[in-house]
Formats: C-alpha cells, structure tokens, sequence
C-alpha cells in the first residue's frame, strides 16, 4: 500500500498550507489557479515592522501574515482587484503612518468597529472575495523566543528575524511565551487535509512558530495527508546560517515529530546580481544534500523566479531579493495530487 494519502479524482482535492511571510503568499497564489479546496494556516508570533506597531499600539494580534493571504486568495479582478492593491499599499509619507499598511491599519479599524479580531479576519475575507480560507494558528498572544549556541536568549520575532547579535551562531531551540493554543479551525483543516504545504519561508520565523502551538504537531501525526515541504532557496543569516538542505530538514521533523513525505527542491541557478547582494549578508543558495528515499520522496524542479525583487523605501524590514515563482511553485505542488 503506497504511503501517500491521495484524494478521491470524484472531488476537490484540499490542500493546506501552514507557514507565513512571502514564501505561503507566492504558494497560494500559485494554488488558487487550480481546481483546490485551499486553506491557509498562518503564524501569529511576527512582532517586526507595522506588527509591532499593530501589538504595542493597538493591542492586536499581528497581521501582516494574514494579510499577504488575504491578498494571494484574492480576487485580482473588479473591485476586488482594486482593493487587493490598497491592502498591499504601505504608506511612505505621513508623521505616524509611515511604513505602514492600508490593509493592516484596514484590519485594525475593523476589529476596533466589530469588537473583535476575529471578526474582523472573517469580515476582511468577504470584502477581497477570497478563493479558499485563512486560519490564524492561535489567537493566544503569544512571543517567539531563540535559544543559541553560546547561551544567548533572543525575545521577540523581529529579534531573531533581524539579528542584533552575531548570526552565525546557530540556533539550539525555539519556543513560544506563553504557551499558544491551537484554533478548533486550524486542527479541523488538517485532518480533512489531502495535501498539507510546509513552507516555503523563514524556518524558525516564519515555519517553525507554526509547530510550537500546541494542538499543531498532534494533528500532524495524525493526519493521513501527504506532508511536502518546501525547502527555501537561500540561508538565512541569524536562522540558518550555513545551513544544507539536510539541515533545514533535520531542524524541521524535530518539531514536526515526524518525517515529511515529500521534499521539493529548486534545481534551476540563482542570478549572480542577486547572489552578490545577498552574499553581503552571509547568505547563500541552500547546498542540496538530500539522499532520495530517506525516508522522504524528492522532487527536484525549476521554482525559482526570474525577477529580484525591490521593496518600499518606508519597510523597514529586510525582505527576499529572489523567490520562488508562483506558477512554477504551483505547478510543482499540484503535480504531487496526480
């Protein structure tokens, strides 16, 4: 009996995606062209940039996540379409707004007129037409924590995702304070899942925090869905410097507490202005290293955009230069159904 759980070719496949940043934002956007029941499971631990402002000002979970799938589900046409622009727009101008999303600050004011967050995702869904749902993985206000190597502790998303210590120093463990508790909906969503995504994205800032909320790695175990994950292009410097690709996946089962199914790995060449760039910052391509059928299954493909990407003068964050490519993802992804 084959190992993969495969859905019955009578009805719509459903296909989760659990992760967060840019990386699920380009894997949904790839997914939402094809005939898939598409829900998407977000981290809730960012605390960078307009999220901290969402946090400290606000008193809110964040949003940014959730945001960019609100947008990748979107309808791009219309007025939907119109409104999916203003949700990405950040503003660069203004005492106070600066740096900030429409969509995010849109949220905000919907929670605040609604009386609660929640409501206000579920609201926010119906005004963009989204293709598919988005489940935020707890709604316990929680942190992200590091520890590393040399005994440092590392408080706070943005800490970790920005290092203001030395990033070459690798990572021992991360965990969540307090505690976090899954969402009903999230654990629903994956033991109905045929197909559940891993990625891609930051591993221990935009993956992992995923897996520290409890109720998440139980309904993993659980689930007769194929696991595939990802693997992200590039190193991460203050997450995973120098890390292979065995490494990445090593870092990922021991949260999981399990192995994946399948491993999807870019084959195609990054473009050397983009590397130049990134190897400023101690940053580059992940070495390749896996070994077929150990235990996982490979699937090795071009995934890789061709475009580097530029970003607001007003983020303040440090963002990916090259990405995976949303029909070329897509395709990859959808090919493991068949």
């Amino acid at each position: 009996m084959s190992r993969f759980h495969m859905p019955n070719k009578t009805r719509v496949p459903k296909v989760v995606c659990i992760g967060g940043g840019t990386g699920t934002f380009v894997a949904l956007k790839g997914l939402k062209e094809y005939p898939v029941d598409l829900t998407a499971i977000v981290t809730m631990a960012d605390s960078g940039g307009s999220n901290k402002r969402i946090r400290d000002e606000f008193g809110l979970l964040p949003t940014s996540d959730i945001r960019q799938c609100f947008v990748a589900l979107s309808d791009e046409n219309g007025g939907a379409g119109l409104m999916r622009k203003l949700f990405m727009y950040r503003f660069e101008k203004g005492q106070g707004i600066a740096g900030m999303t429409f969509g995010n600050l849109f949220m905000a004011a919907l929670a605040d007129i609604l009386g609660s967050q929640e409501e206000a995702i579920r609201q926010t869904r119906k005004v963009l037409r989204i293709k598919g749902k988005v489940i935020p993985v707890s709604y316990t206000d929680t942190n992200l924590s590091a520890r590393y190597a040399d005994g440092t502790v590392v408080k706070e998303e943005h800490l970790i995702d920005e290092p203001e210590h030395d990033g070459m120093v690798p990572i021992e463990e991360v965990f969540l304070s307090p505690r976090a508790q899954a969402t009903p909906d999230a654990i629903e969503a994956i033991g109905r899942a045929d197909l559940i995504v891993l990625g891609p994205g930051d591993l221990y800032t935009s993956l992992i925090p995923n897996l520290l909320v409890d109720g998440i790695p139980q309904a993993l175990a659980q689930t007769k869905a194929t696991i595939v994950y990802i693997l992200n292009l590039m190193t991460k410097y203050g997450q995973t410097y120098q890390y292979t690709a065995g490494d990445h996946l090593k870092a990922l089962e021991r949260y999981i507490g399990k192995s994946v199914d399948i491993v999807l790995v870019n084959a195609a060449g990054i473009p050397k202005r983009a590397l130049d760039v990134y190897a400023k910052s101690h940053e580059v391509p992940v070495k390749d290293n896996l070994i077929e059928g150990k235990p996982y299954r490979l699937y090795r493909a071009d995934m890789v955009g061709n475009t580097v990407i530029g970003k607001s003068k007003s983020d303040a964050l440090v963002r990916s230069l090259i990405r995976h490519d949303s029909v070329k993802l897509g395709a990859a992804i959808m090919h493991m159904l068949t």
